[in-house]
């Protein structure tokens, strides 16, 4: 990828690049994906889980193609949208659920909800509940990483709302300043809570941001694993070159509101109707099968497996005691020597 080119089109995606296992494992975790929230929205409703609670819901592509295009170890942080993201990641079933659930075997043993996932272990660092804190925090993490001399990168992830922040125009400039291993992805789902993008923006196409800083940037279709995959992996090497940072938008859609409170009005049901003939589970899930590239009983065997886990974890969380009020300062931290403390 040339410095020089500041925007470039997704390589063409084709299925025979791909293996077998490729396609199950990127099936795999987004019908994960799209179980859990479905069972996370049903258990809402039930008031098992209560507070803020937003679903990805339509957006699964990205989380599948994060499992491929990226490594272990590196970091990524992301948006208050993000059960998907931290599945992606490798956190387990059981521990989201029962985070969700505010109980202490959660990732975060209970205290911080559906916004605040967090699991250092798998290099997933939230889950933050402030639109677009999670821009400077990322690009602190790739300075860390330049500084460490590691060839890790960071993927810092936000919303197309997050994108009008302030700190993202201070976060790019330092970022570009001094070439920092950061992957900026926005994901551009249409709405930044109930207002679109049309409305809060002279610039439609968030990606172009990036040319105010020179730094590289290109937009894919967010709803095609292939195209996800092909887009994060070229810039991942691109900056794991030492070229500095690259700006990816992916255009993606949620299907249900921006949260369970939200009844999703703005939008037209023919608009909505549009984007669920281009369901990513769905339309990857016909691909496998109708090219052959594994059979409707190998589908059935990822299902069934995906029923049993998803309905484990309900049991899971149910089961699990909730944090013990003794613990409620527990895992805050301070420095003791600190002069207005006394």
């Amino acid at each position: 990828m040339a410095q020089a080119t500041k925007t470039r089109k997704s390589a063409k995606s084709n299925s025979s690049k791909y293996s077998k296992s490729m396609y199950l494992k990127w099936y795999e975790m987004m019908q994960r994906v799209r179980w859990f929230e479905e069972k996370t929205l049903f258990m809402y409703s039930q008031q098992k889980i209560r507070g803020f609670c937003h679903v990805y819901i339509g957006q699964e592509a990205i989380a599948g193609a994060l499992i491929s295009a990226i490594k272990p170890e590196d970091k990524v942080v992301t948006a208050y949208r993000q059960h998907g993201v931290a599945l992606a990641r490798g956190l387990d079933s059981n521990s989201c659920m029962a985070e969700l659930f505010g109980k202490a075997t959660g990732c975060v043993k209970g205290k911080g909800g559906s916004m605040h996932f967090f699991s250092k272990e798998h290099n997933y660092f939230g889950g933050n509940g402030i639109v677009g804190a999670q821009i400077p925090i990322g690009t602190g993490m790739a300075l860390a990483e330049k500084y460490k001399k590691t060839k890790n990168i960071c993927v810092c992830m936000f919303g197309d709302g997050a994108a009008r922040q302030g700190a993202l125009y201070e976060s790019f400039n330092m970022a570009m300043t001094w070439k920092l291993p950061v992957l900026y992805i926005v994901e551009n789902n249409g709405y930044a809570m109930g207002t679109s993008v049309e409305r809060t923006s002279n610039v439609k196409d968030i990606h172009t941001v990036g040319d105010a800083f020179d730094m590289p940037h290109s937009a894919v279709d967010g709803m095609q694993v292939e195209k996800v995959h092909e887009a994060m992996l070229e810039a991942a090497e691109y900056i794991r070159k030492g070229n500095g940072p690259y700006f990816l938008e992916i255009n993606t859609y949620r299907y249900k509101g921006h949260s369970v409170s939200d009844p999703g009005k703005y939008r037209t049901k023919d608009e909505l109707n549009h984007y669920k003939s281009l369901d990513p589970v769905k339309l990857t899930e016909e691909k496998i099968i109708k090219e052959k590239i594994a059979t409707e009983k190998e589908i059935q065997k990822i299902k069934d497996k995906l029923t049993k886990e998803i309905d484990d974890a309900v049991v899971f969380a149910e089961s699990s005691e909730y944090p013990l009020p003794s613990e409620l300062y527990d895992d805050n931290y301070l420095q003791e020597d600190y002069p207005y403390l006394s």
